[in-house]
């Protein structure tokens, strides 16, 4: 069996400016962000990002680095909305595609089935069908009821980020809930999982849920801490105080650059030493 270990930049180099990139986690739960600041680190731009959006969705948007975003919501969880998805938002700077959750879920599951829509009941009545004029209807065969047919969603690339995985590709999901990180790497042409911890194939565990299987992925990426400062539970919360600092900066240009300056400006060792700094500062001040 092929060793698929890659670097976060190895998996960058795969990818090319104008494609559609699923990223998977929950708003600010489980991002492989290690795998995005490499991205901010490249000079891709014009992507389609698809997501249940947090900080990943914001972090490409502060960089200019979309062109049109898929989703169903973009949160930081605790901090409701996203900073900097509302102002692409408020400026129009993006082209938007606004699905309801689990029709965002229809969109993969068909590229997943290789299925061009799958038919739901989800949107009639609302405006989703107002905002996303694009949507069509079909009537089912069977007893002419009018549904809406939500399109698949194909994807180039997926991203998604696993408690542990073997360097054959099988990844395995420790936490309370596996989001749809599966359907993300069944939805994609190719699919690349970062990992908190590389171990053997005996040692993923058989009673837990190895939720992706190596015959999906095209990359595996070690990367400790690397959904940081989202949550990896169990392995680490949220950070909130990150979160905070985060959202605090998106205020003002001034701010933003600064705290750019501070994590961003650099590769991923120098980002989680710049964290491990204010942390022992935050330490210290205490």
């Amino acid at each position: 069996m092929t060793d698929k270990r890659m670097t976060a930049e190895q998996v960058v180099s795969e990818l090319r400016s104008g494609m559609t990139i699923g990223i998977g986690g929950w708003g600010s739960r489980r991002k492989p962000m290690s795998l995005v600041r490499a991205i901010l680190r490249s000079d891709l731009d014009d992507l389609t990002i698809v997501s249940y959006g947090g900080p990943d969705v914001g972090l490409l948007l502060a960089a200019g680095k979309v062109r049109r975003l898929v989703y169903g919501f973009v949160s930081l969880d605790s901090i409701p909305l996203e900073p900097h998805f509302r102002a692409a938002r408020q400026a129009g700077a993006i082209e938007a595609v606004e699905y309801d959750e689990g029709m965002l879920y229809l969109g993969l599951y068909a590229a997943a089935c290789r299925l061009p829509f799958l038919p739901t009941r989800v949107g009639l009545g609302s405006d989703v069908l107002r905002i996303n004029p694009r949507l069509r209807t079909v009537r089912s065969p069977y007893d002419d009821e009018e549904l809406v047919a939500v399109p698949a969603l194909r994807l180039d690339a997926a991203l998604v980020h696993l408690h542990r995985a073997d360097v054959h590709g099988n990844a395995l999901c420790l936490g309370p809930d596996p989001y749809f990180d599966d359907l993300y790497c069944a939805a994609a042409d190719r699919a690349y999982v970062s990992c908190e911890r590389i171990v053997s194939t005996e040692e993923l565990d058989p009673a837990a849920s190895v939720l992706i299987r190596r015959h999906q992925v095209r990359g595996v990426v070690p990367a400790a801490h690397g959904a940081h400062f989202t949550s990896c539970e169990p392995d680490y919360p949220r950070d909130e105080q990150f979160q905070r600092e985060y959202a605090a900066a998106a205020a003002t240009p001034e701010r933003w650059v600064d705290f750019h300056r501070r994590y961003l400006d650099t590769d991923e060792a120098g980002y989680q030493h710049a964290v491990a700094d204010r942390d022992q500062q935050l330490e210290v001040a205490r």
